[in-house]
């Protein structure tokens, strides 16, 4: 028998790739069992869903990309775009009131970054802290209420949340702008690199001459600057901000859409382009789920699934050896 090719190519798929397989099969089985499904206003109502979301999940991909995570990116979010409401409410300019909440959202990812580099402590138990503590400090100290309004007149940013350019809704641009100037940074700057060297290897990077610890704050510092984008965003989708929020299951569909895409919780692996497609698979399952009216319970049992078979997924492409394990635990 004739001898197999050895220049033979195998295509192997990478988990991205393999996300969005299962997004488009996903979406074919709903347009033929859901009527509703393959419309263009659903089509619509999906893509201006996962917005917030997908802006979310971009801004954990820059920690977890440096081998961290931040349990606090919701309570962030929350906290400085309820306090950028309340002072527009106050008689504040929209940009003013930005920069102020901008500010806040930074100064808590600086601490985020400070404690985890320079005090050492695990980046879960420090932005699992800082968490409660933002959300504390911001209702007791900070704000008038628990619900914050968008005050009228607001027209800049009420367009953010209501307007269109030919014909795509304002929150989807924001996304995509969001998107690419995050996937510039990590692909095409010497910081982002910095970034994906630090997550691959801390030491490697240290005696290379990259300032890891400054580089650490830095991080924590983007994620809680893109995370008032994602808050600023949803206040002015809803004319509101609900700091409750901080109580619901969302910073776990974040870990969620950067997990399934196939950003590594190990570190230096993934990008803005996993998070595209963690976005669209969860986006079209909970857009499914939300038109076949299942019951939140049932939802969450279904996320719970999809993240462990994400967890083990990820554990099966990129094992932890004795250096990953000794740096992350």
């Amino acid at each position: 028998m004739p001898a197999r090719a050895s220049g033979a190519i195998r295509w192997k798929p990478t988990q991205e790739q393999i996300v969005l397989i299962v997004t488009a099969l996903l979406a074919i089985g709903f347009a033929f069992t859901l009527d509703d499904f393959a419309t263009l206003g659903n089509f619509l109502t999906l893509t201006r869903s996962v917005a917030i979301l997908g802006i979310l999940g971009i801004a954990m991909c820059v920690v977890v990309i440096g081998r961290g995570l931040d349990l606090s990116l919701v309570a962030t979010m929350a906290v400085s775009s309820a306090f950028a409401l309340q002072l527009m409410q106050h008689g504040w300019g929209w940009p003013g009131a930005c920069a102020a909440g901008l500010s806040v959202a930074i100064a808590v990812g600086l601490v985020n970054g400070f404690i985890i580099a320079f005090v050492e402590v695990p980046a879960l138990f420090t932005t699992l802290a800082t968490g409660f503590l933002v959300f504390g400090l911001g209702r007791t100290f900070l704000l008038d209420g628990m619900i914050l309004y968008l005050p009228q007149g607001q027209d800049v940013i009420e367009w953010i949340g209501h307007g269109r350019w030919l014909g795509v809704p304002a929150p989807v641009l924001v996304f995509a702008l969001v998107a690419l100037l995050v996937h510039f940074f990590l692909s095409r700057m010497t910081l982002g690199r910095f970034v994906y060297a630090h997550g691959d290897n801390l030491e490697a990077a240290r005696l290379t001459g990259i300032a890891v610890r400054p580089l650490t704050m830095l991080e924590y510092a983007i994620c809680a600057a893109i995370g008032f984008i994602a808050g600023l965003l949803m206040a002015s989708s809803t004319a509101s901000i609900n700091t409750q929020i901080v109580n619901s299951t969302l910073i776990f569909d974040v870990i969620l859409v950067v997990v399934l895409g196939g950003v590594s919780l190990v570190g230096g692996r993934g990008g803005v382009l996993s998070v595209l497609a963690g976005t669209a698979l969860i986006g079209t399952l909970l857009n499914g789920m939300t038109i076949m009216d299942l019951d939140n319970n049932v939802q969450n049992i279904v996320k719970g699934g999809v993240l462990l078979a994400a967890i083990i997924l990820d554990n099966r492409l990129h094992p932890r050896d004795e250096e990953t394990a000794r740096q992350g635990d």
